[in-house]
Order: C-alpha cells, then structure tokens, then sequence
C-alpha cells in the first residue's frame, strides 16, 4: 500500500515543482494520467477479493438515495435524526457514527432514502480512515450533502471537494464532451471544434500512451484541459449533483447569514433547531430532478396520493411502464395522457411520448 502512496507523493511533488507553460505540458499531462491510474489501483486493489464488509453497503430503496458527507462532528447525525426521525447517535465527541445509518423521508410523493456517512478525516482518498468505504457508498448516491460547519473556516470544503475529486467524483460538474473512439489501427486523430489553450496533437498522444492506446479518434468540442481528457479515457467518474449545507446557522449574526447565501450551491440550515429546512427540501427535489406521473385507472379519478416517481433522463411512456410492472410494456397498446406534455387534453400516445412532471397516464393494454 505504502509504495502506491509513495508514488503519488513522488508525483504530487514533481507536478508542484514543474512550472506551467506550453513547453511542460505534455510532461504535465503525462503525470497527471499516472496520477490517476494509481488512484484507481488505490481505489480497486488488484488481487483476490477483499473480506467481508462492515456493514457498509445498504440496500437500495426508495427512488433517489442522498449521502451525507462532512468532517466528524458537523451535525450529520441530528440532521438524519430530524429529517427522518432516525435514531442515529449523536454526541459530543468526534466519529460518534461508524456505519451507514439509513434514513427515509417522503417527499412531494417520492420515497427518498439518506445515508449518514462516518466522518472523512483528510487523507480519506488515500485509504486514511474509514475514507474509501465512505466515498465508494457516495458514488452510489443521486446527489451529496455535504455538511459544514459555518464556524470552522470554507477549507473544509475545499478538502472535502479534494477527497472526492481523488475518488473519481465529480460534484455539479457536466461530462466532459469529448468523443472518445479507440480503433485497431490508423494512429491517434485528434479533431478540435474550438481553439485549444491546454491540448494539442502532442500532448494528446502523451496522455494516451500513457494508457497504451495508440490508436483512437477523438473530438474536443470545447476548450478542454488534461484532466478533461483523462477522465474520458479512464471512464469510472460519476458526475453528482451536491448541496453544501451549512449547519450551526444560529451561532452567527445576521449579517453573516447574508454573505453566505451567495455561495452557489449552498442552504444555510441549523439542524438543531429546524431552521431552513422547507428551503433545503426544496432545493433537494431540483437537485434530484424528480418527475412525478400519477396514474387513473379507467373510469376512476387519479390517484394523487403515490405518483409512480421517474428521473428526467428517463421519461419516455416505455420507461413508465417498466416503473410499473416489465409485462406491462409488452402489453401495450397506447396511453392517454392529461397534462402539459400533450396539447389536447386526453391525447392518444405511443411508447415513445415523452412525459412532463405532473402528468396523468392512463394505459390501455392489448386485448
């Protein structure tokens, strides 16, 4: 284990002691795409299976799955504890909780599961406490609180973003669009659509044979950097949503409170009182993205009361059904739609419609 961290710290040097310009780059990219394959060894080790865990992993349940992340001792545990009505144990001293404590609130109709996550100590990606459990049952989540303390200075956030981003995390970040293709032969073919500041054909073929790929087509349809690219190629990132929850709010003056509203991304709360909380909901469920399809059975009204909850990627009449039941589909005939997806109120559809949040599907099946 030590000599994979002995490497990185020998790359994490040298890439502080490199000065940044145009001749350097491609030995910056080059230990950068290093840097990355040995995070990954740290994060997957090669060899045999690993032991039993700790109770770590939780079943998936619900329709979205939130984890909390945040240093020991920001509230993590009374916020599930007054969110969910879970018991998880609060105390005053540090790492008070040691396992995945799952919660479970409903909300505007859809059952949303929260994981209290132990504490991450610095040095969590490298393998330092319980950090690479935590992190890996985060990649499993739909969107990141991230709780901080409002009293302890904004670096905790940056160290908190730097453990994820070591883990292949990427928060309230797009995929970078970058088309990547390997082939069996012709040489690397770059195609750029803008001007490039940090890539070009040399630096491109010294990220990639890094990897051993000496044959590929790639397109870079905006500006992008290295670490860009890399992530392409090394393909396990996960882009999430997260929210920065500043916790502890009644301990500062009013003023303060205003300051802090303008970092993006952020909802001050105190988890001990229940301030802000609506306001914290609220901002989850657009996080989430979230649609809501109530369903009517023929001849009665709509059930308001448990919308079949759907995710705004999949939103197809086909994607309904499968939520539904898989033999529904295949049973399909068409489906009447109410609502703002369709511009006559009922409309006839096929498996293809696309549906909007708060619309009401009726299904008829094949006779």
């Amino acid at each position: 284990m030590s000599t994979i961290l002995d490497k990185i710290a020998a790359i994490e040097a040298e890439m502080a002691r490199t000065q940044k310009n145009k001749a350097t780059a491609g030995h910056l990219g080059l230990l950068k795409a290093r840097l990355a394959k040995l995070r990954r060894e740290l994060i997957t080790p090669k060899g045999g299976g690993g032991g039993p865990g700790e109770g770590f992993d939780v079943a998936k349940t619900g329709d979205a799955r939130i984890g909390f992340v945040g240093f020991p001792s920001v509230g993590k545990s009374t916020l599930l504890s007054t969110l969910a009505g879970v018991y998880s144990e609060v105390a005053a001293y540090e790492f008070t909780t040691l396992t995945t404590v799952p919660g479970c609130i409903k909300y505007k109709g859809a059952k949303i599961q929260l994981l209290d996550l132990p504490g991450i100590i610095e040095g969590a990606k490298d393998g330092k406490g319980r950090g690479r459990q935590v992190i890996a049952v985060a990649r499993t989540c739909s969107l990141i609180f991230i709780v901080l303390d409002v009293l302890k200075p904004l670096k905790h956030k940056k160290l908190i973003e730097h453990e994820l981003e070591g883990f292949g995390l990427r928060l309230n970040k797009d995929p970078p669009n970058i088309v990547f293709r390997k082939k069996d032969k012709g040489g690397i073919n770059l195609q750029t659509m803008v001007t490039q500041s940090e890539l070009d054909l040399d630096t491109v073929r010294t990220i990639l044979s890094e990897y051993k790929i000496h044959n590929a087509d790639i397109t870079l349809r905006y500006d992008a950097t290295s670490d860009d690219l890399i992530d392409v190629v090394e393909g396990n990132r996960i882009y999430v949503p997260c929210i920065y929850l500043l916790n502890k709010i009644d301990q500062i003056s009013i003023e303060e409170l205003d300051i802090i509203y303008k970092i993006p991304h952020c909802v001050p709360i105190s988890a001990h009182h229940r301030w802000n909380f609506d306001d914290l909901l609220e901002k989850m469920w657009l996080y989430l993205k979230l649609v809501r399809i109530y369903t009517k059975p023929k001849g009665q009204l709509p059930d308001y009361e448990s919308p079949v909850v759907l995710h705004s990627d999949r939103l197809s009449v086909e994607d309904f059904c499968n939520k539904l039941h898989r033999s529904i589909a295949k049973e399909f005939k068409y489906g009447l739609v109410w609502g703002s997806s369709v511009k006559h109120q009922p409309q006839k559809v096929g498996k293809e419609h696309v549906l909007a949040d708060e619309d009401v599907v009726q299904i008829v099946k094949k006779v």
